[in-house]
């Protein structure tokens, strides 16, 4: 299957999110697809964060983990998401914290200063001190992380080009089918 990073898959307002979001679908076993399971899609992620990323003006240009600290940087991913999922729902708790510190710790051990792993390390540490919390959202169509950063804070999906369009699209298709006699 061909596929290409392009500015949709960094929606989510932090580099951190970004890479969480790299296993779409996460939430439906059955049809979950990770992004980074194909070496040649976690070497490609680097150079388009560096495009396309919220917080490419932090990082500069991002290089690729080293293949033996892959699994650290897979075991961040996945804290990030636990952790921060858990906390938009309200169910974080001090183990979980304590883990993603941990991760966090360990990639910024092995991790080259400029390497993903280092860079989503420090993206993760910024959003656990996110000075409103509240900002993080899941997204209502695919269930990626996002930060919320409109006016009044009611942005509902990660992207509203695709996760709205589809959502809204869903909708109109379910009203137009119920009027049909």
């Amino acid at each position: 299957m061909s596929f290409t990073w392009t500015p949709h898959r960094f929606s989510g307002g932090a580099l951190a999110l970004d890479v969480a979001n790299s296993v779409i679908l996460r939430h439906d076993a059955e049809r979950s697809i990770d992004r980074f399971a194909s070496t040649a899609q976690l070497d490609a992620f680097p150079a388009a964060a560096t495009e396309f990323c919220a917080e490419r003006a932090l990082f500069g240009d991002v290089l690729p983990v080293h293949q033996e600290n892959r699994p650290a940087f897979l075991g961040l991913r996945e804290a990030v998401d636990r952790y921060f999922r858990q906390r938009v729902l309200g169910e974080a708790d001090d183990a979980t914290l304590a883990d993603l510190l941990e991760r966090i710790a360990s990639a910024l051990r092995g991790a080259r200063p400029d390497g993903l792993d280092a860079a989503t390390a420090h993206s993760a540490l910024r959003l656990i001190a996110m000075p409103d919390p509240d900002r993080m959202k899941i997204c209502r169509n695919c269930g990626w992380l996002f930060i919320d950063r409109s006016k009044n804070r009611s942005r509902a999906w990660c992207d509203m080009a695709v996760c709205g369009n589809r959502a809204k699209a869903s909708r109109h298709y379910r009203r137009k089918k119920e009027e049909m006699p």
